[in-house]
């Protein structure tokens, strides 16, 4: 069996999680969600991406296309969004709920666009996902093949293993670094550990926001990646 078919029974048993852990309705989600969304608007700023009207994103791994639409609230213009996803329930998902982002069916190995073509690259979660070194040095190949030489690749995924979740393998800065050899990387470390933030949220925002300042505590890198 390929890696390609092996990621596909990954997401296919990820089916079977509870959906409410991720419901906008979900406190300790909601808390994720903001905390997340207010480091990603000062990396971009920080980074020479405000304004996003005329940027040119691509979402590697875009799922349902819920980054992307995102983006939209930001400010990016809705012709300038493109996602490529390998799953085709996903990519039929995503042109169901925004028809007029440009979403395509395909191996993140392989863009097919031109060198340059985008602004800005997204990847979010989706290297956890594979556990193959050769397949996650072709994508990382890929995204910095068509991101502009000015642009930037924002990175957002687990830095530790999921206990409860094989599939779901952290990857560390050192591995970061070697998967995008000579270029300027800046990580964060975000995102309070989901179960504790599932936990903590209904009763005090607050303690959620002092625990965010613990680095331990935060399961995630979400950073930028450019060329030297």
């Amino acid at each position: 069996m390929s890696e390609i078919d092996r990621i596909k029974e990954r997401y296919e048993r990820r089916k079977q999680l509870n959906s409410e852990l991720y419901s906008y309705f979900n406190p300790g989600n909601l808390f994720i969600i903001h905390q997340r969304e207010r480091q990603l608007l000062e990396l971009l700023d920080k980074h020479g991406m405000n304004p996003l009207s005329d940027k040119r994103i691509l979402d590697v791994g875009c799922g349902s296309g819920l980054w992307l639409r995102e983006f939209i609230k930001y400010g990016a213009s809705v012709g300038n969004l493109y996602g490529i996803d390998l799953l085709g329930e996903r990519v039929a998902k995503a042109k169901l709920l925004s028809p007029n982002l440009n979403i395509i069916k395909g191996n993140a190995e392989i863009l097919d666009f031109a060198p340059g073509s985008f602004d800005i690259v997204l990847q979010s979660t989706v290297f956890t996902s594979i556990l193959d070194m050769e397949v996650k040095h072709n994508i990382a190949k890929s995204m910095l093949r068509v991101v502009k030489n000015d642009g930037i690749i924002i990175w957002y995924d687990f830095r530790y293993d999921n206990p409860r979740n094989p599939d779901v393998q952290g990857v560390k800065k050192a591995e970061i670094h070697e998967l995008f050899p000579n270029c300027k990387i800046d990580l964060k470390r975000i995102t309070l550990a989901p179960p504790l933030a599932r936990a903590i949220a209904p009763i005090s925002v607050i303690a959620c926001q002092i625990l965010e300042k613990i680095p331990l505590l935060c399961t995630h890198y979400l950073g930028v990646i450019k060329k030297r």
